[in-house]
């Protein structure tokens, strides 16, 4: 085959799997690429003349990533620039283009495009892990350096007539970058172009190696439970694995230098902040530990803010793991016409500013009964086969709805809406169950009560229980006539204070009267005692003589009392009689004890 055979055969090849693209005569007159590279994150935004040279109107147009950074993709979209601002959002959908590496979209236009007429169009992209951190490891003191490669042109089945790229660093250091069409550079911005002709999917490799101390922070896995329930209240929890994904920590960590040196660990997290619901209630933050108590929530007017901040600041190769929880009012997030119900909440919220997840799993406990249940998203996830989920009351078990996703980003912070229908009859289940279980417990106790499940009866057994029940209300008797006593002892000593004769004789006619009460009731209880033959009626005869050997000393302490106040005995002989009466009634008091404990 000659050179030139070969060449027309090549043209031909590109014409063939260039045809769609030539066919719809489209055309990007001018592109403004901007290529934000401040963050851990690569957002690439174009801003799109585009073109109808052809004959027809179209009503659709290709978009196209380069093989390089397709698999770090995570979120692309479309949408019409007016003068002011965006017309509104493009439906784009995946599609093949034979021939051509990369990832191609074929995006829906509102509105077909006329032959000759032009459209604005603003096209956005993110993309994760293309920043590779280099040198890959550094040690404490060292500033983290990264390595951005990608493509001056954009990436475009269609020519283009005129394109600018402006490309943001996060700082001013720039070790190395390329000087394709000599780009200017100042202070944080390179400028690129403009460049014209380009030709369909042209490529040129743009490599950028700047300094970016950004919080290179990744979601290894996060699993989010949303957990439903009629009665007022939603449960929301979030377990979360993180990693921080930029250059490793080389060398010791000096906890030391680190505190007193503030560019020491420039690169490393102590914390960040993510943003909950306004009406979020009942935070809580912890891990396998416990409640990690240096955090920091502030309620604002549109949101609840909670600073995390892990147990010890992460460096490049280190990881955390930990659960932030709360509750939410059900009415702000739950719909319902007579049985059909709907749950509209984000499907994933916010963790931190420009954050990037690796997987995500999303668990929604729905109530037990729900039923015919139907799920719209805002984008493609996975779903998982449905699960059951038990806990208090449940009977058959709560509906689990279970999806996954990888690869996402703030762009992802979308409603996602789950429709089910629900008796409200079942409502009453939880309640009629507990009820129930209270009613048959009362039950059981009343039958185990009343009715005597021995086959034969016992009558020893039963006058044990009836001397134990007599023997009981001795006990207590016997403790209220020496509580008596004791107050008696404090109306002697107001007495020797306050010489009012009357209150003493006032207590002394009260202890006559509550003392005899007393000593008939417990004589009463002892010829019970004596009628069933039991032995410790005698015991309490024991007690009843010691007892009136009590009641006379305290008798003879109020006399004494007496005498003190009248003057008829000198302070110090009251006090040596006092001590000596006290002395024998502590010795009758250990006596009657003794002989309680062993009734």
């Amino acid at each position: 085959m000659t050179r030139r055979s070969f060449v027309g055969a090549c043209l031909l090849f590109l014409a063939a799997v260039c045809s769609e693209a030539s066919a719809d005569g489209l055309v990007n007159e001018d592109v403004k690429r901007t290529v934000d590279l401040s963050t851990h994150l690569a957002k690439i935004t174009a801003e799109i003349v585009l073109s109808n040279q052809g004959r027809s109107a179209v009503h659709s147009f290709i978009l196209a990533v380069e093989p390089g950074l397709a698999p770090h993709l995570a979120y692309i979209g479309a949408s019409v620039k007016g003068d002011e601002e965006d017309d509104g959002t493009l439906d784009l959908q995946q599609t093949t283009m034979p021939g051509q590496s990369g990832e191609f979209y074929k995006v829906q236009l509102t509105s077909s495009l006329a032959a000759g007429a032009q459209l604005k169009v603003k096209v956005e992209m993110t993309f994760s892990h293309v920043l590779k951190p280099f040198p890959s490891h550094i040690t404490q003191a060292e500033r983290q350096l990264v390595v951005f490669q990608g493509n001056h042109y954009l990436y475009s089945p269609y020519p283009t007539r005129s394109q600018t790229t402006r490309v943001r660093l996060a700082s001013k250091t720039v070790e190395s970058h390329t000087k394709l069409g000599n780009p200017s550079k100042n202070d944080e911005i390179i400028e690129y172009g403009p460049f014209r002709d380009v030709s369909p999917f042209s490529e040129d490799t743009m490599k950028i190696h700047y300094e970016n101390n950004s919080p290179f922070l990744t979601i290894s896995s996060i699993t989010r439970t949303i957990e439903v329930s009629h009665w007022g209240n939603i449960a929301v929890e979030e377990t979360v694995d993180l990693r921080h994904t930029g250059a490793v920590l080389k060398g010791p960590f000096s906890r030391y230098d680190y505190q007193r040196q503030s560019d020491s660990g420039i690169s490393s997290v102590k914390s960040f902040k993510t943003i909950l619901p306004a009406s979020a209630q009942d935070v809580y933050y912890r891990d396998e530990i416990g409640n990690i108590s240096t955090s920091h929530l502030q309620v604002l007017d549109d949101s609840v803010e909670v600073e995390v901040r892990p147990r010890f600041p992460l460096f490049g190769g280190w990881k955390t793991h930990y659960i932030i929880g709360y509750n939410l009012p059900s009415y702000e997030y739950l719909y319902t016409l007579g049985d059909q119900y709907a749950l509209k909440m984000r499907l994933v919220d916010h963790v931190y500013d420009d954050q990037v997840i690796d997987s995500m799993t999303v668990k929604i406990i729905l109530p037990e009964g729900a039923r015919n249940i139907h799920v719209d998203t805002p984008y493609k996830i996975d779903r998982m086969p449905n699960q059951l989920h038990y806990t208090y009351l449940d009977t058959f078990g709560r509906p689990v709805l279970v999806a996954t996703k990888n690869n996402l980003v703030e762009q992802h912070i979308q409603d996602v809406v789950v429709h089910y229908n629900f008796n409200k009859i079942l409502m009453l289940q939880e309640p009629l169950l507990v009820v129930g279980a209270f009613y048959i417990l009362f039950f059981t106790v009343i039958i185990y009560v009343r009715l005597d499940f021995a086959i034969t009866k016992d009558p020893a057994a039963e006058v044990r229980m009836k001397v134990a029940s007599i023997t009981e209300q001795v006990l207590t008797l016997v403790n209220k006539r020496l509580g008596l006593y004791r107050h008696m002892d404090e109306v002697v000593n107001r007495y020797k204070q306050s010489r009012d004769t009357g209150a003493l004789n006032s207590g002394r006619k009260t202890l006559e009267a509550d003392h005899r009460t007393l000593t008939n009731e417990i004589s009463s209880l002892q010829a019970r005692l004596k009628a069933e033959g039991s032995d410790l009626a005698d015991k309490v005869g024991e007690v009843q003589k010691l007892d009136g050997q009590v009641k006379e000393l305290v008798c003879r302490s109020c006399q004494e009392a007496e005498r003190l106040v009248a003057g008829k005995v000198k302070k110090e002989a009251y006090i040596e009689s006092d001590k000596t009466l006290a002395v024998k009634r502590q010795d009758l008091v250990s006596r009657i004890d003794s002989l309680l404990d062993a009734l």
